[in-house]
């Protein structure tokens, strides 16, 4: 019997598995080729090392020698990395949706030899829980016998699930492509807002950030007429910005809340969902002003340059995780009475306890006496903002004395690129250099290390495999698309052109519309190409794919990327409406097709002067569905196109901000 195969692996999550019991394999041929040989039933287990349920059932059930023998006994175990095989996941998740009627992490699925599922779902508790989920060893035994003894019945269902999933990956859907599916499916988000809290539905509450930054060009279209639209991204935003889901300490958020007002978080830090609420509020302070916005984003940049970002050699993390142990529920983030009395004077911890609502009994349900951070009340008196900002501190450095979550730093290409991207955006919006620094030394270590022309885009920094995935190529396009605008520099732009090249060759459905992987490797459920349109949780490629279309059309005024955008769109356009909030990427780039896009052209000689401020403002001023260029030339000049219409030429800042505004 083949023991635990995991340490080796590269993946943070599957070493971190590599001391249990249980004899895992990593997601191979070689795995599936035993479960064919031996006639055994597979257990597929996807997760992540930022996931809390994932560690709970490893310490309540894969740590469990009992467990570990049954499983050892009867099935061939697979580990699978969520992270380090999106492909995977997506297609299990769909399957383990159709059988339970929900997703997420752990992912636990029973699979045939061929790899196809026939029963599924998510967390199993060890024993019968009071709620009637059945415990993991009972659920064991009857999986087991099942294979054993109703083998027929087993394959007909994992036959008829093969066939539900095979349909649903393909989420294309043509239509046609109207400003009222723009209008439209705005309505449909406002029916989903929450008026209290901010945020879209109730608990468990996600950031949408797709769907702020949707909103926000659609208030700015219609300023006079659509004050609800400003209300949505004012109230979710500020909603966010005071509760728990914020990291009121460190800055950036943690993934998501449990209860509708924001309050108690899931404690891991995502990079990818700090980088798009970076874009959002980045946006929404060029747009609005609110200077809790900046301050926002601020702090989300302060966390990623302290915690996240490898500066020497030019990557950022994938994650934070919430726990350090099993069964710590957040600890690390969270504060009894006692530690933050213990940590501030007198009138800090009196003032701090007021707006972070600091009591004996606080919000966390494993240990009643710790409390979430969260943002009450603002200081009663202007004198108390200087000893709350001195508390703030001191409880950072108190924090910062405790064991720290593990970070995991696997540079995957599309989160790094996401990063990036939003970090030239915090340069140019707060006038940080070393964003843009960063920023750009991170993109040309994915040009170098990543990219290969007949095979596009590997999905983890300085390794070669896997590769092939459509994420990969199209976020770091878009990203090479936020370098070239912030540089003016041609090579960003003929980088970015070569990956769409790249992507028609390999990714392009002749229907429309972009496959997720490049080819099919024929185990099970991967033999069939996905055209994702969904954002979930990361925005969708194919939405993604349809921004950077339309961009290259803004920025070279070629009519083959009009084309090449009409057409994408028109795949999806069918569904974009109903998806709405969940479509809110596609959305976008719905949003420039059929609304006029805005080509700022700044020329003149490089460093220092009125070429460089011009450009500056261009890359401050919010506009929706805005393309900036910037060329060498004698003098300074910059022009404003909106649609087909252009301005004169101006030559001073000021004059240019004149011409934004108006």
């Amino acid at each position: 019997m083949p023991s635990n195969q995991l340490a080796s692996e590269p993946s943070a999550y599957l070493k971190s598995a590599a001391h249990q019991p249980v004899h895992w394999s990593p997601w191979g041929d070689a795995a599936f080729a035993r479960a064919r040989d031996e006639h055994k039933p597979i257990l597929l287990d996807i997760g992540a090392v930022w996931c809390h349920w994932c560690h709970v059932m490893d310490g309540e059930s894969y740590e469990d020698p009992a467990v570990a023998e049954l499983l050892n006994r009867d099935f061939v175990c697979i580990k699978v990395d969520r992270d380090e095989r999106p492909d995977v996941d997506a297609r299990y998740q769909r399957a383990v949706q159709a059988l339970s009627g929900q997703g997420g992490w752990p992912l636990t699925a029973f699979l045939t030899p061929d790899g196809e599922v026939f029963f599924g779902g998510t967390y199993f508790p060890p024993d019968n829980h009071a709620s009637g989920r059945p415990g993991f060893h009972r659920v064991l035994m009857e999986i087991a016998r099942a294979f054993r003894e109703e083998r027929e019945r087993v394959t007909t269902n994992a036959r008829a699930i093969h066939e539900h999933v095979i349909q649903t990956l393909d989420e294309a859907k043509p239509g046609a492509v109207s400003p009222d599916l723009v209008s439209g499916a705005a309505d449909q988000m406002a029916r989903l807002f929450d008026v209290r809290y901010g945020g879209f539905g109730s608990a468990p509450k996600f950031p949408h950030p797709a769907a702020i930054e949707f909103l926000l060009a659609r208030w700015h279209d219609g300023r006079d007429g659509l004050a609800w639209q400003r209300e949505i991204v004012e109230k979710t935003l500020t909603g966010m910005a005071r509760g728990g889901v914020r990291d009121h300490l460190g800055g950036g958020f943690h993934r998501y809340s449990v209860d509708e007002r924001w309050i108690v978080p899931h404690f891991e830090k995502m990079s990818y969902d700090n980088s798009e609420l970076l874009r959002a509020y980045l946006s929404a302070y060029q747009a609005l002003r609110n200077p809790l916005f900046k301050e926002v984003a601020t702090g989300i940049v302060d966390w990623v340059l302290e915690v996240m970002a490898d500066k020497e050699r030019g990557a950022f993390a994938t994650s934070q995780d919430a726990d350090l142990t099993f069964g710590d529920d957040g600890d690390y983030w969270t504060w009894t009475k006692e530690d933050a009395n213990g940590a501030l004077t007198a009138r800090e911890f009196a003032v701090a306890s007021s707006v972070f609502d600091i009591q004996e009994t606080g919000e966390m349900d494993h240990n009643p006496k710790k409390n979430v951070l969260w943002w009450k009340q603002d200081p009663a008196t202007d004198d108390e903002w200087p000893v709350l900002r001195a508390a703030i501190k001191q409880l950072k450095a108190a924090r910062d004395r405790r064991t720290a979550p593990f970070v995991d730093r696997t540079a995957y290409v599309n989160w790094n690129a996401m990063m990036a991207g939003a970090f030239l955006q915090a340069g140019a919006v707060l006038d940080r250099p070393e964003c843009n620094e960063l920023a750009l030394k991170v993109l040309n270590r994915i040009w170098e290390e990543a990219w290969d022309a007949e095979s596009g885009m590997s999905h983890v920094l300085g390794r070669p495999e896997p590769r092939g995935m459509l994420d990969d190529n199209v976020q770091a396009a878009a990203a090479f698309l936020d370098a070239y605008e912030a540089t003016g520099h041609t090579h960003w732009q003929g980088r970015a052109i070569e990956v769409m090249a790249y992507c028609l060759k390999s990714h392009a459905d002749q229907a429309g519309g972009y496959f997720d992987i490049a080819g099919t490797n024929g185990t099970a459920y991967l033999a069939t190409r996905a055209k994702p349109v969904q954002d979930a949780p990361t925005p969708s490629p194919n939405g993604v794919a349809a921004l950077v279309l339309a961009r290259l059309w803004g920025l070279t005024d070629k009519a083959e990327w009009r084309e090449r955008l009409d057409r994408h769109l028109g795949a999806f356009a069918g569904s974009a409406r109903e998806l709405s909030l969940y479509g809110a990427t596609l959305l976008r780039a719905v949003d420039w097709a059929v609304h006029p896009v805005t080509r700022i052209e700044v020329a003149g000689p490089p460093g220092p002067g009125p070429a460089c401020a011009m450009h500056l403002l261009a890359l401050q001023t919010y506009r929706p569905r805005t393309v900036v260029v910037r060329k060498v030339a004698e003098r300074p000049a910059a022009t404003v196109c909106i649609g087909t219409s252009c301005s004169l030429p101006v030559a001073t800042p000021d004059d240019l901000a004149g011409l934004l505004e108006t």
